[in-house]
């Protein structure tokens, strides 16, 4: 009886023991690099994978538009930016940042600088009363847009209803819109809609 109560208190405190550093291996920081190429979701509401996706999606069609096809030189463009119509913090600059830079390598479309005005307009002030008359810029050269790129990105979820269960299922559904407009006439020349959606499903209990 004696050894078995020993044998017992030994499995106990072994099982402890196995616990405890499990527990403190859980508990200890890691790092690692994460390849941004291979789509991963860590839940079901909008991350970089979406983000990445998308807008190659965007870039794909806007090169491969009609609207690009029949003009006879590149463009002058600005970015109004997207409106985040969720309900949630969304960096959609991020977005607009990543399209910008794919459209301008493959060298369609030029842009200008509308973020940067307020600075682009205190230099030229600096150097127009500062600079030699060597080095000075010009004023009143910049280039006029003649388009304007813009967009939204709207969400909607459901819910599974209250009742008894073990997990909650959600499903988010999303789309963006990215439409280029003719600042000349106000005329909408491309637009272009992405739809996706996702599932999670979590459990009640856990953190």
């Amino acid at each position: 009886m004696k050894t078995s109560l020993v044998r017992t208190m030994s499995m106990l405190n072994l099982a402890g023991l196995l616990l405890l550093s499990a527990g403190c291996a859980a508990f200890q920081s890691r790092t690692r690099e994460v390849d941004v190429e291979q789509k991963k979701h860590m839940g079901g509401t909008y991350d970089y994978s979406d983000m990445r996706v998308i807008s190659e999606d965007v870039v794909k069609n806007l090169l491969a538009s009609p609207f690009l096809a029949k003009l006879s030189e590149p463009p002058v463009m600005m970015i109004a930016g997207v409106q985040n119509r969720t309900s949630r913090y969304v960096d959609t600059k991020n977005l607009t940042d990543r399209v910008r830079t794919m459209v301008f390598q493959s060298e369609r479309i030029r842009f200008v600088n509308e973020a940067r005005r307020e600075d682009l307009l205190k230099e030229q002030g600096y150097s127009a009363a500062n600079a030699t008359p060597e080095t000075q810029v010009s004023i009143g050269r910049q280039l006029g847009a003649r388009y304007m790129m813009s967009g939204s990105l709207t969400e909607m979820q459901d819910e599974t209803p209250r009742q008894v269960r073990v997990s909650k299922t959600s499903v988010n559904y999303y789309k963006l819109t990215f439409e280029i407009t003719d600042l000349e006439n106000s005329e909408i020349c491309w637009i272009y809609e992405k739809e996706f959606a996702r599932e999670a499903r979590l459990p009640l209990i856990g953190w």
